[in-house]
């Protein structure tokens, strides 16, 4: 049985709710991938689109639900859905997280800060859901139905890719959010980072990746830890990738901007990789795994 994965948030930054960004969406990265009939949710990143993915599954029954957890890291556009996710306050339900420790400080500390009385009215532990946070860095592991194969990005911070493989067969998919494949930026990755990371991707059947900046602002932003979409067609084109994602959609950009970056690429892509499929990532959008 096939597994379905949807984008609940597509947006970098900051949330951008309004008409201007209502087609492409103006939530905070999430992604939830399910198959039919099952209580279990793989989830990437908590941004803010973890809230309404949240209402979707108590629509489903409101039933007590397990989940995993995947957080590239955290910076406040993928953890600030965390606190509204309404199964977390359904008893019996658990979760399960995975990401990186920052500058020494504990995930499961972070977690926690982003909810301390000073700033937010309901702290963690008081939710009603099992929660158990593992520090994760290159190894892989495994969760329910995938293997998990994590990356170092270039990022502030430690920020990391997810390439995940279903346990029986399908396609697999690469998440790559916020990261910087120009020379810009000083990150404490090897000389063959870039190889690396081309060997890591090896043929995956769906790239998501970062395409936060065009071409003409990028130089501007050296060091802020993004890609412009032509450098994401570069990257799937050497590492075989069948489609590419555009993700992590810049807050500035309103629907027929992002359109037209879309349609560049999407030349650009013609030229340079033919076989390679590119669109951007829609809220609401499914694949098939």
């Amino acid at each position: 049985m096939s597994y379905t994965l949807t984008f609940w948030g597509t947006r970098g930054s900051i949330p951008t709710p309004g008409p201007e960004t209502a087609r492409y969406g103006g939530n905070t990265p999430c992604i939830g991938i399910s198959r039919p009939g099952s209580s279990h949710h793989v989830i990437l990143d908590a941004g803010s689109g973890l809230r309404p993915l949240g209402h979707e599954i108590m629509l489903q029954g409101g039933d007590a639900v397990s989940a995993d957890l995947l957080i590239s890291h955290t910076h406040w556009d993928h953890i600030q859905g965390l606190p509204f996710f309404k199964p977390l306050s359904v008893p019996g339900s658990r979760m399960r997280i995975y990401g990186a420790r920052q500058e020494g400080v504990g995930l499961e500390d972070i977690l926690r800060r982003q909810m301390d009385p000073m700033v937010f009215p309901v702290p963690l532990r008081a939710l009603a859901a099992e929660l158990t946070v593992t520090e994760v860095a290159r190894a892989p592991f495994e969760i329910e139905g995938f293997r998990v194969v994590p990356f170092r990005l270039r990022h502030p911070g430690t920020t990391l890719g997810y390439r995940l493989s279903a346990a029986d067969g399908g396609r697999e998919i690469a998440y790559v959010t916020d990261n910087e494949l120009g020379a810009g930026g000083s990150y404490p990755v090897g000389p063959d980072w870039r190889r690396e990371m081309v060997d890591w991707l090896g043929d995956v059947e769906t790239l998501i990746h970062d395409a936060m900046y065009g071409d003409q602002i990028i130089a501007a932003r050296a060091g802020w830890g993004h890609s412009t979409p032509r450098q994401a067609v570069d990257l799937a084109a050497e590492s075989g990738c069948r489609r590419l994602l555009l993700f992590h959609h810049e807050p500035e950009h309103s629907d027929d901007a992002l359109d037209r970056l879309l349609d560049q690429t999407c030349g650009y892509a013609r030229r340079v990789a033919p076989r390679l499929i590119v669109e951007a990532a829609v809220e609401g959008m499914q694949l098939t795994l």
